[in-house]
């Protein structure tokens, strides 16, 4: 009998094993899983190797957002233990002066008016603009950050500033890939996840439909479908 699949999921920012609840009950037939834990990492280096600590011997890395720079930074550090990649509303390219004052910004409202002035300022955003405000899935996202603290948030928000270029990696990426973005995803768009596959070779771009930044929540379905396709599980 063939060894069971080992697949590790990688969070985006003050996210937790609830983002990806969906698609853990979906890969549980086929594959052992784990979903990491950034809350003590400092570095997207720090949650590179964190990824690869999960399982011993040949991994599936399925990151989303900061967890999909994660991502590439495991197949950096180690890519003959990737067998498989899954880059979700993500990106490749380095944190740059424009973005700072943003980020130093929403550092200081999480340390000054806590967590949930944080989720209810940063969470509408990343949802389709239809459902900024939808109760069904506001309401758990805004549960698992207040989850976290500033602290931790700080650390993530920190790491995300100081991310590597990831770009020169990616036409040296070997493994099959799937690039997988929300149609309506306004905080790393299709276009640029175009760009993205466009880079790696061989690599499958998938659009989740009526979907915004957090497709694996919003479009749980879609996204099953999507990985299970793209794992030879369906």
């Amino acid at each position: 009998m063939a060894p069971r699949a080992q697949i590790v999921f990688l969070p985006g920012l003050l996210c937790d094993a609830r983002v990806f609840a969906a698609q853990s009950h979906a890969l549980a037939p086929f594959a052992d899983t784990q979903v990491a834990d950034f809350t003590k990492a400092a570095s997207i280096t720090q949650m590179g190797e964190i990824a690869l600590a999960a399982f011993d011997g040949p991994v599936t890395i399925v990151g989303f957002s900061m967890g999909g720079r994660a991502a590439l930074e495991s197949v950096r550090l180690a890519p003959s233990r990737v067998e498989r990649l899954v880059l979700m509303d993500t990106g490749a390219h380095p944190g740059s002066d424009k973005e700072m004052p943003g980020r130093l910004a929403v550092i200081d409202l999480a340390h000054k008016e806590g967590m949930k002035a944080l989720a209810a300022k940063w969470l509408p955003p990343m949802l389709h603009p239809a459902r900024e405000t939808d109760p069904e899935l506001i309401a758990p996202l805004t549960e698992m950050v207040l989850g976290m603290n500033p602290d931790i948030h700080e650390r993530q928000i920190r790491a995300l500033m100081g991310r590597p270029d990831a770009r020169p990696l990616l036409p040296k990426i070997a493994c099959p890939t799937l690039v997988m973005v929300g149609r309506q995803d306004r905080w790393a768009t299709l276009e640029q996840h175009e760009v993205l596959a466009a880079a790696i070779p061989g690599s499958k771009l998938s659009v989740i439909e009526d979907s915004g930044h957090f497709a694996c929540f919003e479009r749980p379905e879609a996204v099953n479908k999507a990985l299970l396709d793209f794992l030879g599980f369906a």
